[in-house]
């Protein structure tokens, strides 16, 4: 039942309205049911089609267990998925072939329709660093099987780790077609840093494909614009060749959104984070995430730890759900007093004394920020003499920036890289506490994915690529062509190939390596590979 003491506490947050969400909710929502809670089961369902359309995908290893995600929904675009309101019991089994003729775990799971019939399976009590592979049952219907993996060891320094990074996947404006080459990489971890689905209506985006139904606002709508998402084949199968970690920008809930804040005026606070809560829950529903990602009310926890033995910490960071308002009207403008405001933050209180505290308790040799919008202080044409910036980036907040670049080189953090999405073209950038300051020291490097397809094609050299280079002493690369990044990581170097697609529009499209940077243990700088 609905927990008023509960959600009224999950409900108080820093720069959120507490009361009136709180009233809006009780009289019209029931709580999530508890994962863990015995309830009645249909344990022999009979379905009118094949009720994994969905695919099967893997999430958030830890060297003991990993997330096992599916969901029911014979008729993925229909309310409900097709499915009828009443819970289904799922099995399902890990094993250590292909074949799963050696089963390792296995157990049951409710699909319950309050989270639209997903299933998110904590495997616990496996073996670290091992490849496996999964499925799962209801009645006599068998899922498509998934590949899966676990972490090394807290103790252990692997020699290797290889990882896939992408963003940005406007199904109107491209096919997925570099999921193909990704898929044969080999990785062993794929990292989606956000704009997994756009909430726009159909056909505002492009004509490569068409959206289904209108601009996303209830929780129905969310489910269905996810679900058209991942009914894509080549997205579907790179979900189940290994695990993924997730995180979100805007698209996923509403474009340039600050914490309560709507870009647009006139927006009604409740109603806005009425339609976040639909969003955040049908984010949940459709990705391989922990119980401790389970959302209450508009609230959910996606900031985390990641870690791959003593290689590597990644800290997955949320930089929408907790930021201040950007300044300037989120207009492209200089850093001025508005945008140096100490006030300012992308991160939130408590999420950025996670992120330290983290941070200087880690051995880890590479600390990882996988996060959404782009740390380096790029600045583009100028007003009046002075370089404008994105106020929607980490130049809006530069207090807070220019405060974390300090806190890992006072504090001699092991080899910081920021990881990047949101901005559709590539980037690699030296970080220093104020990037405008050639002579300052580098401090950490970023690697910025370019978009898997949105905005369609685009161009090898960047309208202004000289001018751009030119007045960013931070840019060592810059390409506006679609793709993602494949990084492999050793003790000694982490290098990063920028893989890019010839063409997104058409089925046939190429995947091949543009260009390669290696960054070396010790030192910050990067140089061509």
């Amino acid at each position: 039942m609905f927990d008023p003491i509960r959600f009224r506490s999950a409900v108080q947050y820093e720069g959120g309205i507490s009361r009136r969400l709180f009233l809006a909710y009780a009289g019209s929502l029931s709580s999530l049911p508890l994962l863990t809670r015995k309830a009645s089961a249909d344990t022999t369902p009979t379905f009118s089609s094949d009720p994994f359309t969905l695919g099967v995908a893997s999430g958030d290893p830890d060297h003991r267990s990993v997330v096992l995600w599916t969901r029911l929904a014979p008729h993925p675009l229909q309310p409900g998925g097709g499915m009828p309101p009443s819970n289904v019991e799922v099995q399902w089994e890990v094993g250590t072939d292909e074949a799963l003729r050696t089963v390792v775990a296995s157990g049951k799971a409710l699909a319950t329709p309050q989270l639209g019939h997903s299933v998110h399976v904590e495997a616990e009590g496996l073996q670290p660093d091992r490849w496996y592979w999964y499925r799962f049952r209801a009645g006599e219907t068998e899922s498509p099987i998934g590949r899966t993996r676990t972490s090394p060891a807290p103790d252990v320094m692997p020699a290797r780790l290889r990882c896939a990074v992408t963003s940005c996947q406007n199904y109107e404006q491209g096919l997925f077609t570099a999921y193909e080459q990704m898929a044969r990489d080999d990785v062993d971890l794929v990292f989606h840093l956000g704009d997994y689905i756009y909430e726009y209506e159909a056909g505002r985006n492009g004509s490569v494909r068409t959206h289904h139904g209108p601009e996303a606002v209830t929780l129905d709508d969310y489910r269905s614009r996810l679900s058209q998402y991942r009914a894509d084949p080549l997205l579907q199968g790179m979900h189940a060749v290994c695990p993924w970690v997730v995180t979100w920008d805007d698209h996923e809930f509403d474009n340039n959104y600050a914490n309560d804040i709507s870009e647009e005026s006139g927006i009604d606070a409740v109603d806005f984070l009425v339609r976040r809560a639909n969003a955040y829950q049908a984010y949940y529903e459709m990705m391989p995430l922990r119980r401790s990602s389970l959302p209450f009310g508009d609230q959910l926890r996606l900031y985390r730890r990641a870690p791959f033995g003593r290689l590597a910490d990644f800290l997955v960071l949320d930089t929408r759900q907790y930021r201040t308002d950007q300044p300037n009207g989120d207009r492209r403008s200089p850093l001025n007093a508005a945008a140096l405001h100490k006030s300012n933050s992308i991160l939130g209180r408590r999420q950025r004394n996670w992120l330290c505290q983290k941070l200087i308790t880690s051995d880890a040799k590479w600390n990882v920020l996988a996060q959404q919008v782009m740390m380096g202080m790029v600045q583009r044409e100028s007003i009046d003499g002075e370089g404008n910036y994105s106020m929607d980036q980490w130049p809006g907040y530069a207090a807070e920036r220019m405060q974390l670049m300090r806190f890992l080189a006072e504090r001699r953090i092991s080899n910081p890289v920021v990881l990047t999405g949101d901005i559709h073209s590539n980037w690699v950038n030296e970080l220093r506490v104020d990037d405008r300051r050639a002579d300052e020291p580098i401090v950490a490097t970023e690697f910025v994915a370019t978009s898997l397809s949105s905005g369609g094609n685009g161009p090898k050299k960047p309208t202004g690529l000289d001018a751009i280079l030119a007045a960013n002493p931070c840019v060592k690369f810059h390409n506006g062509e679609r793709g993602y990044i494949r990084c492999t990581l050793t003790p000694q170097t982490w290098t990063a190939d920028y893989m890019v697609v010839d063409d997104v529009l058409r089925p046939g499209g190429t995947t091949s390596k543009r260009a390669a940077f290696v960054v070396e243990s010790g030192d910050p700088s990067v140089k061509l590979a």
